[in-house]
């Protein structure tokens, strides 16, 4: 389905709806059952969010992964920003919302949770501070959309939606929680459609 939107200043651009609530919510169930089956039984297993939407999916996959069978020992959030490789370039207006991880990830079998899989930025910086706080066994990756794009030779290892983008798409996930609404939008700025 193909809508036309205008930002603040009145730029139209074109918006694709990738996911609706529902499908949203079956793809958070699928993408909770295949991170279930996937974790070892024998290593403690810790699921954490990326701030600010990866933190979001994260709490909710910890729900659906309880009822799949298997909740994680642990959850938490992390704030990637003091980890950025552009923070010279945002500096005063970098924002700091804090780490909340209050276990030893070390030997744990740990997912980071992100919204947009995209250049592979943000999923370094995230690598970077999660080693910062230990050694975990293992490290995997979620996301709920992976828009291709890659700037760095990451890969997700957990998707509920691989989206064909261009470098003029932007994805935009939004949650109940932070915008009131549960979908996911691809929007389309060239001009071309």
């Amino acid at each position: 389905m193909l809508f036309f939107r205008t930002d603040g200043a009145g730029t139209l651009s074109a918006m694709s709806l990738l996911l609706d609530e529902a499908e949203l919510h079956e793809t958070l169930r699928q993408l909770a059952r295949t991170i279930t089956a996937a974790a070892p039984e024998d290593v403690p297993l810790a699921v954490v969010g990326i701030r600010t939407r990866g933190e979001t999916i994260a709490r909710r996959l910890v729900e659906l992964m309880k009822s799949a069978g298997r909740g994680p020992d642990h959850y938490g959030v992390l704030d990637i920003t003091l980890y950025r490789d552009d923070l010279t370039t945002i500096g005063p207006n970098a924002v700091l919302r804090g780490t909340e991880i209050e276990f030893d990830v070390s030997n744990t079998w740990l997912v980071l949770v992100d919204d947009v899989l995209y250049t592979g930025r943000s999923v370094r910086a995230a690598l970077d501070a999660v080693i910062d706080l230990g050694r975990p066994k293992a490290i995997r990756l979620a996301a709920l959309v992976d828009r291709g794009w890659r700037e760095l030779p990451i890969q997700a290892d957990f998707v509920g939606l691989h989206a064909d983008t261009g470098a003029h798409h932007i994805v935009k996930v939004k949650l109940k929680e932070v915008d009131g609404v549960d979908e996911v939008e691809l929007y389309d700025s060239s001009g071309d459609g």
